[in-house]
């Protein structure tokens, strides 16, 4: 379970940082950024705070409302960044979740003096110091309130665009290779939001097959 224990190792001001949506075939990777300015919150959102992919999209849902409701309280501050498929097809889908982090980071109101980073790989330049922990969603309040806030961001906007192409059931799969999606590229092509650099979505436009 997460706790204060990577935030107590650094002075100033930390914000924990996190992605949704590398592996999706469609759409944005989105990052969320999150400073937790004080402690005292809500305990249901500190007991429940985990990896989001741990948690139910029921549960997700709730504690994301539970972040919105302590930032407009003033006792956190959220940041959400987007880097689009076309950007995923041009930088590749690792250097497109660091500028999707950089600008999660960037709207922030206050800024970090450290930023906690899920996983094992750094960006090379950042807007702030840097550390990344393998697990970190599960280990620190701060990568995990991230987690969540991205997630359930990121899935919000799949439920759009599953209204501008509804052939793909976006809105269940958010993106992913599922069978209801190939059977709406089979049916009806590729959509704008297709991340062109991808194996299946680059051997279809060169065999039309999938």
């Amino acid at each position: 379970m997460p706790s204060w224990e990577i935030e107590d190792k650094f002075v100033g001001v930390v914000c924990g940082v996190d992605e949704a949506g590398r592996g999706p075939w469609v759409g944005p990777v989105a990052a969320g950024a999150v400073i937790f300015l004080t402690r005292d919150v809500s305990p249901e959102l500190l007991q429940n705070l985990d990896d989001s992919k741990k948690l139910s999209a029921s549960k997700r849902e709730k504690l994301y409302q539970l972040l919105r409701h302590e930032e407009q309280l003033g006792h956190i501050c959220c940041g959400i960044g987007l880097a689009s498929a076309q950007e995923i097809d041009e930088l590749n889908i690792l250097q497109a979740t660091f500028l999707a982090m950089s600008r999660a980071v960037t709207q922030l109101e206050i800024k970090p003096q450290q930023a906690l980073i899920d996983g094992n790989r750094l960006p090379a330049e950042f807007v702030c110091p840097t550390s990344c922990y393998i697990s970190g969603d599960a280990r620190s309040y701060s990568i995990a309130a991230a987690s969540i806030l991205a997630k359930v961001y990121r899935d919000n906007l799949m439920q759009k665009l599953a209204t501008k192409y509804p052939y793909y059931g976006f809105e269940k799969n958010a993106g992913y290779g599922t069978k209801e999606h190939i059977a709406g590229i089979r049916a009806h092509g590729i959509t704008p939001e297709h991340r062109q650099s991808y194996k299946p979505i680059r051997k279809y436009l060169q065999t039309q097959k999938i």
